[in-house]
């Protein structure tokens, strides 16, 4: 039987991350990866890292904190989200930006997001990050890499501590000694339709987006040996997806963020559209039949973002998955909404912008605190269909700020620890974009940090 000092499960952002610091530090790695290829759910992700007080934004003129940071987690998540967890964060978030920065990770722009009270999504191209850390990796002589190599179970020694793994590797059934402990960052569930159904049956209908990987089978494992879940009851899926987004091409625009409405089939308003995504999904998923639109104008067209995962509109134009009118009255005949309702709808709204306030749903601003809505009234006018996407579940296995599995008694469980999607407690009942690839990383490094100091408590 093979012996390493630590074991990760998988190799998305968290898993590549901790091989790094871990090797870096000395340590003997195994990285089991199921799939071919490293990236899980990380490569399909948007790019958003969340970041406070960064000299990106010094030179653009952005004033943050990490205090206002975490009180913009906090309150995204509803506050119930773990504090512990937030400040852990917030401790380490400047470091890790420049750690990943000394990496070769590459930030390409700043943007105001869900849940952000000014622009703080620090931009990557998720295969850029993904590739830039393996190369390091492969340059480590102490951390080795192994495809298509899923683990079945961990395995507890005689004083109760978790220090192996049984895995299949080239038709074999291995096993393989951890010393010093199992990182697990295989990622959620969202490919899960069995884990689904369990835990979030009023996401049937939505689009299954996740990464091919990501069925769960790192939460059965902790689950077997008493640790506790956190999150479970708000999962949401993320709105904003062209309903073609189950196929190749995962079309996604945010127009709302810039200052376009989301209206149902009927023509009418239904939510505050600057709340998180996650939350506007389940808004979305309680309209008739499940149908939605945004739409906007020519004022907000003109704020989108070139090669931008989420604000790149006029993508969404040349792959000719727009509506785009004239006038209100051809647009309404487009998505096939009552033209009155729909008139109605823009009138009011644009009336409370004009008066400072939305009668209807409250809005103030473009995202969570930041950015002043404009008027719907310059032609042409454009819609969009949108559905929810579960792309990540962002809810699983509790963990200390240590990164240690923990179970119902918020006991650590020996030897074992996580970091990334599979974990729970984080995000609470929203989400605030860049703040799942942010934890992955933060918390993919404190948990080999702690596991090679051999933390028992």
């Amino acid at each position: 039987m093979e012996t390493y000092d630590l074991v990760i499960l998988g190799g998305g952002l968290a898993g590549i991350c901790a091989a790094v610091e871990a090797g870096e530090q000395g340590a003997y790695v195994l990285l089991l990866e199921k799939q071919d290829t490293l990236g899980g759910s990380t490569v399909l992700s948007s790019g958003y890292m969340a970041f406070a007080a960064t000299d990106m934004q010094d030179a653009a003129g952005i004033i943050d904190s990490t205090e206002s940071l975490l009180a913009d987690m906090m309150e995204v998540g509803g506050g119930v989200n773990d504090p512990t967890l937030v400040s852990t964060y917030g401790r380490h978030q400047h470091e890790t930006y420049s750690w990943l920065v000394d990496h070769g990770i590459e930030f390409r722009a700043l943007e105001a997001v869900s849940g952000h009270s000014v622009p703080r999504g620090h931009i990557i191209d998720p295969h850029q990050a993904i590739q830039s850390l393996y190369r390091i990796v492969k340059m480590l002589p102490n951390v080795t890499v192994r495809f298509n190599a899923p683990a079945k179970r961990m395995l507890k020694n005689t004083e109760g501590r978790i220090d192996r793994v049984l895995y299949e590797f080239e038709g074999e059934e291995l096993r393989v000694l951890a010393s010093k402990g199992v990182i697990l960052a295989s990622g959620g569930f969202a490919k899960s339709e069995e884990l689904l159904q369990q835990f979030a049956p009023q996401l049937n209908g939505a689009l299954r987006i996740g990464g091919a990987g990501n069925q769960g089978d790192g939460l059965k494992m902790a689950w077997e040996h008493g640790a506790w879940v956190q999150d479970l009851p708000y999962l949401n899926g993320t709105f904003g997806f062209h309903p073609t987004a189950s196929g190749a091409v995962k079309s996604q625009g945010l127009a709302f963020y810039k200052g376009g409405i989301i209206v149902n089939q009927l023509g009418k308003r239904f939510v505050n559209e600057s709340i998180s995504y996650k939350l506007l999904g389940k808004a979305a998923f309680e309209q008739p039949d499940q149908i939605t639109y945004q739409v906007w104008d020519q004022t907000v067209m003109d704020k989108s973002v070139f090669d931008d995962p989420l604000y790149d509109l006029e993508l969404l134009r040349r792959r000719r998955l727009l509506y785009v009118t004239d006038t209100l009255e051809e647009l309404a005949d487009c998505i096939d909404v009552p033209l009155e309702v729909l008139e109605e709808t823009i009138s009011r709204y644009n009336h409370g912008i004009q008066t400072g306030e939305d009668p209807d749903f409250g809005r103030k601003t473009l995202t969570h605190n930041y950015g002043k809505p404009t008027p719907i009234e310059k032609a042409p006018f454009y819609a969009f269909d949108s559905t929810v996407a579960m792309l990540a579940t962002y809810a699983g296995i509790a963990v200390n700020a240590a990164g240690q599995v923990v179970n119902s008694y918020k006991e650590p469980i020996l030897g074992l620890y996580a970091a990334g999607e599979i974990t729970g407690g984080f995000h609470g009942a929203g989400y605030m974009t860049g703040s799942s690839l942010g934890k992955a990383v933060v918390f993919g490094r404190l948990a080999v940090l702690a596991a090679l100091a051999e933390l028992t408590v």
